[in-house]
């Protein structure tokens, strides 16, 4: 009924849980391939920003007794587990499946492990520390506008694999343990994230626009549409790493740049003063009111 495992020598167990619900974190009509892939990917991103490597997950889902063929969607969804599962080299532990009366339900609770005291943490960053990024922003909120209100744009397909599979820093998260101030992974944004880490480190944080990465395809985007500029630090759904790094370890970054396939990007700032700024590239500050998605907040 249960599994028991023992820490290995030298190693903490870490461990995630998230909770998707159709309609909120995935579409109800999304391919189950697809919400397999999403699901995991998810949690995935967890224990890159605690700088652990994957082992294993426990998986509950919550099926409608109605309007869904359960046999043919289980198996689509569990080659989805499947195709992840030999990705990212960790298997399914355990879990549960039970009917219901509302949506589909899926609860994942991930567990991975680090060197003993080696982890990932919020609440380290300093005044002067730089701030980074990895990868790209914007791409996962433009899939949300594509299927949520019909945007119609050239590259959705790229917009919607950022959406579906996105890309969990495993390797820049083990690589960051030794050197960034505090981490987290971009689940509400760019600003509302950020915010996280400035609350736990009691600091406050300057941004500077045109800095922050975007793909090509989102860049011509913007060319013809540029209020979805926006998605780039108020949209989620990106699972990059953002962390602070302090000035003396910096030079790290480069080295780092050389040993992944995506890029790693200084966006602005640890600053003494407990807010955030966002400044445009003419040096005017955006406002950033209302940003950031809250759940139980209108």
């Amino acid at each position: 009924d249960a599994a028991v495992l023992p820490s290995s020598p030298g190693k903490d167990l870490v461990f995630t849980k998230d909770a998707l619900v159709a309609d909120v974190h995935f579409f109800s009509d999304d391919a189950p391939q697809d919400i397999a892939e999403r699901a995991l990917r998810l949690n995935l991103s967890d224990l890159a920003a605690m700088g652990a490597e994957p082992l294993g997950y426990l998986l509950s889902i919550a099926l409608p007794k109605t309007g869904l063929n359960i046999d043919q969607w289980l198996k689509e969804f569990t080659e989805g587990l499947a195709t992840n599962q030999k990705k990212f080299r960790w298997n399914l532990w355990g879990g549960d499946t039970v009917s219901t009366s509302g949506p589909i339900t899926i609860s994942i609770t991930a567990i991975g492990e680090t060197a003993v005291g080696k982890h990932l943490t919020r609440n380290g960053a300093q005044v002067g520390d730089g701030i980074y990024v990895s990868g790209t922003l914007g791409d996962a909120a433009v899939a949300v506008e594509i299927l949520k209100n019909g945007l119609e744009c050239n590259g959705k397909e790229h917009f919607l694999n950022r959406f579906y599979k996105p890309m969990p820093r495993l390797k820049l998260g083990k690589a960051l343990c030794d050197i960034a101030s505090a981490a987290l992974d971009v689940s509400d944004g760019l600003i509302g994230d950020l915010l996280h880490i400035c609350k736990h480190s009691c600091v406050g944080a300057h941004v500077y626009k045109e800095n922050i990465p975007l793909s090509d395809t989102f860049s011509n985007l913007l060319e013809t549409k540029d209020q979805y500029s926006k998605l780039s630090w108020c949209g989620g759904d990106d699972y990059e790493l953002l962390f602070t790094v302090a000035p003396s370890n910096e030079r790290n970054i480069l080295d780092m740049l050389k040993c992944h396939n995506h890029s790693i990007t200084r966006i602005g700032e640890i600053t003494e003063a407990q807010e955030i700024t966002l400044s445009d590239e003419h040096g005017n500050n955006i406002d950033l009111s209302k940003l950031g998605y809250r759940h139980f907040e209108d």
